[in-house]
């Protein structure tokens, strides 16, 4: 019953923190599938958080913040630094690309990868705290297991999305023949 109780409010307070973030709707009301996955995944991940750690009610309720924030941190430096490499590879591929604008993405790219390592070090370092060395240890593998479950769902959608099973095609690649 806890157990069911604590799992609810889990999945309510990370709709909340959902909420939050600027939605971008593909449609009426709708979600692109690529932020419904983003939600999905951390629901799945903070379901099953304080079991898997071992974690006492007090300790779930001080780490719920400090995971959320390090989660975001992420997915943000992830989002930065991939929108200016699709823009470079845009401008390079129609041949419009300068120097200039080159060069301005190249600094965003070194940015976000001078400012991704202190941000996450000190995300980490927050959910440590609340931590004993056996939970980080067991937080570690849990980040690991989830990363080695979304790959494995991501090659599934991929094949599904395309008929040939070959997944999206590449740069210079002709898409697949139904």
């Amino acid at each position: 019953m806890r157990r069911a109780l604590v799992t609810g409010v889990l999945l309510a307070t990370a709709a909340i923190g959902s909420a939050q973030e600027p939605a971008a709707p593909s449609g009426a009301g709708q979600y692109r599938p690529r932020e419904e996955a983003f939600r999905m995944i951390d629901a799945y991940f903070l379901s099953n958080l304080q079991e898997s750690l071992g974690l006492t009610d007090e300790q779930f309720v001080r780490l719920l913040p400090n995971v959320k924030r390090l989660q975001n941190d992420r997915r943000q430096f992830a989002q930065r630094r991939q929108r200016a490499l699709q823009e470079m590879r845009k401008l390079l591929q129609s041949g419009g690309a300068t120097e200039g604008r080159l060069e301005e993405l190249l600094r965003e790219v070194k940015a976000v990868e001078s400012e991704q390592g202190p941000a996450i070090r000190r995300d980490l370092d927050a959910v440590d705290a609340v931590l004993s060395p056996v939970q980080q240890a067991k937080y570690r593998i849990l980040e690991l297991e989830v990363e080695r479950k979304i790959r494995e769902v991501m090659t599934q959608m991929r094949g599904q999305a395309h008929p040939s099973g070959r997944g999206r095609p590449r740069s210079g690649e002709e898409p697949p023949r139904p």
